[in-house]
């Protein structure tokens, strides 16, 4: 009676240990995997993709060129994360500044933090660095425009199902006169059961 105990409680303890395991596998990071209905990396990477697709194609572009002679250097600045849940706001903004740069068609500069992490190596080689390896103060490249938004969600419920709803809107304001030369909205609906 004991040994059969023994062997129930030692079963019963081997397969509680194989139901909790836990497998992982790796994916590719370009894959699309939508596991919850929340915002996640695809959604920040489709919408950086097609706004800024949608911003380098207007008119503000090629008339700052055809005037200036020269790329209009953009600021990534605050976008503000007025949604329902948790989204990390910097891995949007950098999914952006990505895809401006790569586009080869606009320069980008650093937001006001880590432009003072800049400043601050910059003064520690003046009097670190060697002479003729010491970068020089008044050689930032200053933003001609600055980048700014929001990303808003509304969610609808009914019993199992549930509609999520995001609109992310940007603007890009020209940082010596103000003006708004572009605004761009995108809109993401995911229909989720449960």
């Amino acid at each position: 009676m004991k040994n059969l105990f023994k062997i129930t409680l030692l079963s019963l303890c081997i397969l509680a240990m194989n139901s909790c395991s836990r497998s992982v596998s790796r994916i590719n990071p370009d894959e699309q995997t939508d596991l919850s209905g929340r915002w996640n990396d695809t959604d920040s990477k489709l919408v950086a993709q097609e706004m800024t697709k949608d911003c380098i194609e207007r008119n503000w572009r090629t008339s700052f060129s055809d005037k200036n002679g020269k790329k209009p250097t953009i600021i990534v600045g605050i976008i503000t994360n007025k949604s329902h849940e948790h989204i990390d706001a910097e891995t949007f903004i950098k999914n952006m500044e990505k895809e401006f740069i790569n586009t080869g068609t606009i320069r980008i500069v650093q937001n006001s933090t880590f432009r003072e992490k800049l400043r601050e190596e910059r003064g520690d080689q003046q009097m670190f660095a060697s002479p003729e390896t010491q970068k020089k103060w008044g050689k930032e490249l200053g933003a001609d425009y600055m980048m700014f938004g929001t990303i808003n969600s509304i969610v609808d419920t009914y019993k199992k199902k549930q509609v999520v709803y995001y609109q992310i809107n940007l603007e890009l304001a020209d940082l010596e006169t103000n003006e708004i030369v572009w605004v761009g909205e995108k809109k993401i609906k995911k229909f989720i059961t449960n």
